[in-house]
């Protein structure tokens, strides 16, 4: 159940409840693609704040694999996480893996990168892993095209992913996974036109939740966001949108300010393991959150963070904190010349740190951007 608590412009605050409990939104999900947020434990997690996180269907079919998942009772349950889990369906490997996999109109033969056996999955094998896993939110299976197709192929991608999710829809009502949601994916590219068509058949088949697919894969900012506006004016205001796999602090700020209320991103993690940490410019309190939501003011990142890169010299004696106005663990313990000895040194601690941090800091701001539309 999505229940819709407040707008301020078209920014949105609200609850998702599921069967692990009620999200509030707008929200960041780290991302645990194979059952773990790299370094961090899940109750690490559950002290930066993480509401809920994402896994991965592909990636959990290879290993630990269906049937030991299975016996396992999910991925709830092996994590020992007792929160809302998102899944990827699997469709971006699709597309990030394409020389490991040939598609047809089935589904995707995959070449597995750990031992070069053939998989097929298909929208009903991705649904039952899906089940399998436990998953809160059932992402459909889709096409992605690269953010460089021609328009005849974001054509192809999106007319194969309506099918698909059509599917989907068919396979997880036969399923009937107690408690779960599935969302369906639009997709076109960066072409308005495709877009409506998109949205239009997944509003027919009927959705409990709607992702926006098919961006930050290489388009350009400025089409990523005139694309998000055009699908969120057009998807219905009852239930919940996702943006997959964005972005920088200032583009989750305006794609909140078009009504987005989930986003997912591999930034803080992967620039938490080469010593880049995302830090506050000021006080979070002080910064003009609703002024950027309703558009009085240009959304600046200099205003918001700047990037810090922890392993460079200057920090080799700086006994302060990374960031002084974050209020992490690593911020309350550590000093930057640690941080950057760690990093030196390659101890393993580093990356924690790092990572407990960047992650901290995303969840922070989604709590800021929630608080403005309070």
């Amino acid at each position: 159940m999505f229940t819709l608590l407040k707008t301020v412009g078209r920014a949105r605050r609200a609850q998702l409840e599921t069967s692990h409990g009620v999200v509030e939104t707008p929200v960041f999900m780290p991302i645990a693609t194979k059952g773990a947020v790299k370094t961090l434990s899940g109750s690490e997690l559950e002290s930066a704040g993480a509401q809920i996180i994402l896994s991965n269907t592909y990636h959990l079919l290879l290993r630990p694999g269906q049937e030991a998942l299975r016996k396992i009772g999910g991925l709830h349950r092996l994590m020992n996480w007792d929160r809302p889990i998102l899944t990827d369906s699997g469709g971006y490997q699709v597309f990030s893996l394409s020389n490991l996999n040939k598609t047809t109109e089935e589904g995707v033969t995959f070449r597995s990168h750990l031992d070069g056996s053939k998989i097929l999955l298909t929208p009903e094998g991705s649904m039952e892993m899906q089940e399998v896993i436990g998953s809160d939110l059932f992402m459909s299976f889709d096409d992605v095209a690269a953010g460089a197709s021609s328009k005849k192929r974001f054509e192809e991608a999106m007319e194969r992913s309506m099918r698909w999710a059509g599917r989907c829809r068919e396979h997880f009502n036969r399923l009937a996974p107690s408690g779960s949601q599935l969302f369906g994916i639009v997709q076109g590219g960066i072409h308005e036109d495709l877009r409506e068509r998109s949205v239009r058949g997944l509003l027919e088949i009927g959705f409990d939740g709607y992702a926006i697919g098919g961006l930050s894969v290489g388009e350009g900012r400025e089409d990523a966001y005139r694309i998000a506006k055009v699908v969120c004016d057009r998807l219905p205001a009852d239930r919940p949108r996702y943006f997959m796999g964005g972005g920088m602090p200032e583009e989750i700020i305006h794609y909140v300010s078009l009504g987005v209320d989930l986003f997912d991103c591999v930034l803080p993690t992967r620039n938490a393991r080469h010593g880049t940490l995302f830090t506050w410019a000021a006080d979070p309190a002080s910064i003009p959150w609703r002024a950027y939501l309703v558009g009085d003011r240009p959304i600046r990142a200099e205003e918001i963070y700047q990037k810090m890169h922890v392993t460079n010299e200057q920090y080799t004696l700086d006994l302060s904190a990374p960031d002084v106005f974050c209020d992490c663990e690593t911020c309350r313990t550590v000093s930057k010349a640690y941080l950057r000895h760690l990093f030196a040194t390659r101890e393993i601690l580093g990356l924690r740190l790092a990572t407990m941090h960047n992650v901290r800091f995303y969840l922070r701001l989604l709590e800021e951007l929630r608080g403005a539309v309070a």
